[in-house]
């Protein structure tokens, strides 16, 4: 609550409620003291008036005087808060009575001694009248002492001790009141003396907070005040020195930057013209590569065209060897060629995709079939599995992709000395209109480090492996393959440990054609049951995969002596 007060609340605050508290307690306390002793004194007053009624009533009680009773009776009514009176006989039987009724009720209790009872309005009392109160009136019959005479009956009313009592009251609440008021003007004053100086410390901080520096506060008419004050200019003082300072800096760099951007500007316009040079040089470039490439693939097609034709003839196996040497340096110039055609046609943006119908796992196997006899001469096996929920019948650039692979199995043929080089394709996700595709091809090969994969993707350069480098290539058929899958909206990677092979994986996202009918197997195949022999467990699951496609009923084995007993035991049960 205090957090939401400013400082003059806080002072008023402060300053008047324990004043409030004190006031009230001690007024509290003092007012019912007063009033006790007031009421005290009225119990004490009705005592007395009792007991002085006693003696001047007992001789007109002993005589049965009831007209002097009445007399005494009426002006006791004269005293101060007398309210009635009444003489009474020793039967309680009423002899004489001035004023009204009594409010409260007859005393009980010990008839020997004066009773009392206390209303919210009157106290009444009760004074036995004895014989030994007419010594003052007459003389004292020793017999007669202890005899009752009669009773005396006064009530006293509390209205005047009330009002008494209001008044001490009202006097108390003004006299509170007026302290309370001259705590808050006393309050006030503190509040605004405070408040003033911390309103032009206020005014002064905005002030420079706006900028204006040259702002100083006056003396503040306190010690503490006074300090703060004397701060807040040092402060000013300081700032207005570091915005001098920040100034003369900015025009000295708005000056220095002016300079430079003249510098920019003219370099600007220099390398503007070595942009335009280099791209008309980049143009020439091109231009150059397609039309050499163009003039060198026409004499290469004439020497392979003639190669081959000499082939046919009548020549000595020495002449049949010369000419494949020729023919195997024709296809690989050829080759590179073809790469550095395809590369100057992608740097200049020229290389349109097309956009066709085929078949995945036909655009695999040919692949693997035009691959099958170079790895067939390292004694490597060449697997290729399609996963049965992969979709083929797709829509994309088939001879582009098929490049793609082809580069990307030749590489494993070509550094894979032993093993297994298998070409996966998997479904990764399938909408309603497309796939992603996973392709992946995995050898056995030598691997690579990182370094090698890091600069695998960079134009003619080759991972230099001195055990398994092979002359030949421009070490474009890797940058080739990622400018093509990255045309078509994939990404192209490698996994690769040193020593235990790698695996180079692409993944694509292709529509689907709504024909897959052709994917159907034929009505002749269904049902039929086929033995499958293949001891190479990747090369006997892809067999699998591709008869029960065609609808074949497939039972694998892995060696002779189980394809015989499987047999048999088919045979027997049929």
């Amino acid at each position: 609550m205090l957090k939401k007060l400013g400082i003059k609340g806080r002072v008023l605050l402060l300053t008047l409620l324990p004043t409030s508290l004190m006031a009230l307690v001690l007024g509290g306390y003092f007012t019912w003291m007063q009033q006790s002793d007031l009421q005290t004194q009225l119990m004490q007053r009705g005592e007395m008036i009792a007991e002085q009624l006693a003696p001047l009533v007992a001789p007109a009680m002993g005589h049965k005087n009831t007209e002097l009773l009445e007399r005494i009776a009426t002006q006791s009514l004269e005293q101060p808060d007398v309210r009635a009176v009444s003489f009474l006989a020793p039967d309680r039987s009423l002899l004489a009575h001035a004023g009204p009724t009594m409010l409260n009720q007859a005393p009980i209790g010990n008839t020997s001694q004066m009773l009392r009872r206390s209303g919210n309005d009157a106290t009444r009392y009760l004074l036995p009248v004895f014989g030994k109160h007419r010594n003052l009136a007459g003389e004292l019959i020793p017999d007669e002492a202890d005899r009752l005479l009669g009773w005396v009956e006064l009530e006293l009313s509390h209205n005047g001790m009330l009002l008494r009592g209001y008044r001490s009251l009202f006097a108390s609440l003004l006299l509170i009141g007026a302290g309370l008021a001259g705590a808050a003007l006393l309050a006030l004053r503190m509040g605004r003396s405070i408040n003033r100086p911390l309103s032009q410390i206020k005014q002064a901080v905005a002030q420079l907070k706006d900028g204006h520096l040259e702002t100083r506060l006056p003396p503040l008419g306190s010690q503490e005040l006074d300090t703060l004050a004397s701060g807040i200019n040092r402060m000013a003082g300081t700032l207005q020195n570091a915005q001098e300072e920040l100034q003369h800096s900015i025009d000295q760099a708005t000056e220095d930057v002016r300079q430079n951007l003249e510098t920019i500007e003219i370099q600007n316009i220099e390398l503007d013209l070595a942009r335009k040079e280099a791209l008309e040089a980049s143009r020439i470039k091109s231009e150059f590569l397609a039309n050499m490439s163009h003039e060198i693939r026409t004499p290469l097609n004439g020497i392979l065209g003639f190669t081959h034709l000499l082939q046919k003839s009548e020549l000595t196996p020495r002449q049949l060897d010369y000419l494949g040497t020729i023919e195997k340096s024709a296809d690989s110039l050829l080759g590179i060629i073809n790469e550095i055609l395809d590369f100057s046609k992608i740097e200049a943006g020229k290389l349109v995709l097309d956009n066709i119908p085929f078949n995945l796992r036909d655009l695999l196997q040919d692949t693997l079939t035009i691959l099958a006899p170079a790895a067939h001469a390292k004694q490597l096996e060449l697997v290729s599995l399609v996963y049965r929920d992969t979709p083929l019948s797709l829509v994309g650039d088939p001879l582009r992709l098929k490049q793609i692979l082809t580069n990307l199995v030749s590489n494993a043929i070509k550094f894979t000395r032993e093993g297994t080089i298998v070409a996966r394709a998997m479904l990764e996700e399938e909408h309603e209109d497309s796939v992603q595709l996973r392709i992946s091809i995995q050898d056995t090969g030598i691997g690579l480090s990182n370094q090698d994969v890091r600069a695998l993707f960079q134009a003619f350069s080759q991972a230099d492996n001195s055990l398994s480098r092979q002359p030949g290539g421009t070490g474009l058929g890797l940058v080739i393959s990622k400018r093509l899958i990255e045309q078509m909206g994939g990404e192209i990677g490698v996994d690769s440990t040193p020593g235990e092979g790698s695996e180079f994986w692409i993944s694509l996202s292709l529509p689907k054609t709504r024909d897959d009918a052709e994917d159907l197997p034929g009505p002749p195949l269904l049902g039929r049951r086929v033995a499958v022999l293949e001891n190479h467990e990747l090369a006997r699951q892809a067999l699998q995969h591709q008869l029960e496609d065609c609808g074949l009923e497939v039972t694998p084995f892995n060696t002779l002596e189980s394809l015989t007993n499987g047999v048999t035991g088919a045979h027997q049960t049929d």
